[in-house]
């Protein structure tokens, strides 16, 4: 957003440019005739209702040099050349997003919203632990993908000889993937129920005392069940990819807009503290970002998308470009909850509590706004965690990897089978979505020893097996993520 300001503000004689330049149109048509510097004036003028104060001297000079230049030097982005250029390198963003998309999604949402209003900007270090787990893990099943063609579950398979060993990861793994998916999968079912209840309304069938059975969850379901089964998301994910995209962007722009104090941001983001009664929270931020499923799903698709080792650099930048742009906005979410929530005694427990933060921005369309988000972001997210299980298991176990397949069908069945049962059943959606993704934060250590230990296979990957210090860097990850998965744990049973 902050590039095409920049490229617009170069290229376009009304845009504006930044607090740097306060003037929104030549000087020559706010005051006074062509080639006059405009002078003060009083009252108002067609400055003033453009919103101008100001137009200070660096700015009318900087208009005229600008001005002064022959045209083709401020449209010299659009050449030939650099637009093919430009179209080469967004061909080349792709599987990466679809991991950053899968990750922002209503836990996201949710989580990071929680985490700003409970504990102001404190646990922002987390989201930044996570970002870079994330390029660092990512990177690594990529690598797996091009270079051995091998999803993470069949390239796992290959590790083990001896018949007990093999049975015994493959129970593990499987048994991570099925109780971290099926978590995820009734948090981000909940998520979208959570937008529909923002837009229509909760309805439920069934009331008696404490228990009901609630249908925006089902219908969420049901929804998700027929595109798969029917093998005809796709177009509708993009739709819904969009919409998500289009809330991450309102929030950047809240946060902007809110102008929140740098210095405690950076002292968030460098200075790790878990203040009392965060340790669940942290670890839903990190399983929120670094989802273990997304790892078996990357393995998978960069191999569709790229089909030569020499294409790893196309793969690592789109994971950079994709990830740090994730992770930002999960930032920006914190901050604007931060700044709405912090220390004000609001108790968050629906999406229309959660729209608040965007008020600034959007005023009354806030709730609607977040409503159609989270139904957007749930109902992506409910499409992409079962299919994610079912790739991962069809390859561990050496199964056909096929939308069609009896098998591959079962397997997300009972994942998307398990999040309609629990999200029918009147579960309060915000604690179920952070524990959720808590869950998947606890499972991540799991996994991601699984992947250190494949990407050091020489048979396998040749001169593209990791090296010592991309070792050290994944195994710092895999102690950070096991000390707080373990201090997550042990504060769910009360015992710190």
């Amino acid at each position: 957003m902050l590039v095409c300001t920049v490229i617009l503000g170069h290229a376009c004689p009304g845009f504006y440019r930044g607090p740097g330049d306060r003037l929104e149109q030549p000087p020559e048509q706010l005051q006074g005739s062509p080639g006059t510097t405009p002078k003060a004036t009083t009252g108002v003028t067609q400055a003033s209702r453009l919103g101008v104060t100001k137009a200070s001297r660096t700015g009318v000079t900087f208009w005229r040099h600008l001005t002064a230049q022959p045209p083709h030097r401020h449209f010299a982005i659009f050449t030939n050349g650099n637009i093919t250029n430009m179209k080469s390198r967004l061909r080349n963003i792709g599987p990466a997003a679809l991991v950053t998309a899968a990750f922002i999604g209503p836990g996201t949402v949710t989580t990071c919203t929680l985490a700003g209003a409970g504990f102001g900007y404190a646990l922002l270090w987390a989201l930044l632990f996570s970002v870079i787990a994330t390029i660092v893990l990512q990177e690594m099943a990529a690598r797996l993908g091009i270079v051995a063609r091998k999803g993470l579950g069949e390239a796992l398979k290959m590790q083990f000889h001896s018949g007990v060993g093999r049975a015994l990861s493959v129970l593990l793994i499987l048994s991570a993937i099925g109780i971290g998916n099926a978590a995820y999968e009734t948090g981000n079912i909940l998520g979208g129920a959570l937008g529909l209840e923002a837009l229509f309304g909760e309805v439920s069938v069934f009331n008696s005392g404490d228990f009901s059975i609630r249908i925006w969850g089902p219908v969420i379901g049901i929804i998700a069940f027929a595109l798969l089964f029917l093998g005809s998301y796709k177009k509708l994910e993009k739709v819904l990819v969009a919409l998500v995209i289009l809330m991450s962007i309102i929030f950047l722009a809240t946060m902007v807009f809110l102008a929140p104090h740098l210095a405690e941001i950076l002292k968030g983001l460098f200075v790790p503290q878990i203040p009392k009664g965060a340790m669940l929270t942290v670890a839903g931020l990190i399983g929120t970002t670094v989802v273990p499923y997304n790892l078996f799903l990357h393995a998978a698709v960069v191999q569709e998308k790229w089909k030569d080792k020499k294409d790893l650099k196309a793969a690592r930048r789109d994971i950079w470009i994709s990830i740090l742009l994730g992770g930002f906005v999960s930032m920006a979410i914190v901050i604007t909850s931060a700044v709405a929530f912090f220390g004000t005694g609001i108790d968050i427990h629906n999406a229309a509590d959660l729209a608040l933060q965007l008020e600034p921005v959007l005023g009354n369309w806030a709730t609607g706004f977040i409503g159609v988000g989270l139904f957007a972001a749930g109902l992506t997210s409910a499409i992409t965690a079962p299919l994610a299980a079912s790739y991962a298991t069809c390859g561990i176990l050496g199964w056909k990897k096929d939308l069609k397949s009896k098998r591959f069908r079962i397997i997300w069945m009972v994942i998307l089978g398990i999040g309609i049962t629990l999200s029918a059943v009147g579960l309060k959606p915000l604690p179920v979505i952070v524990f959720a993704q808590a869950a998947n934060g606890i499972l991540l250590p799991i996994i991601a020893i699984y992947l250190l230990w494949v990407m050091n296979d020489k048979k396998l990957l040749g001169e593209h097996r990791n090296r010592l210090p991309l070792n050290i860097i994944g195994g710092l990850v895999v102690l950070v993520a096991i000390f707080l998965g373990a201090r997550s744990i042990l504060s769910v049973c009360g015992v710190i």
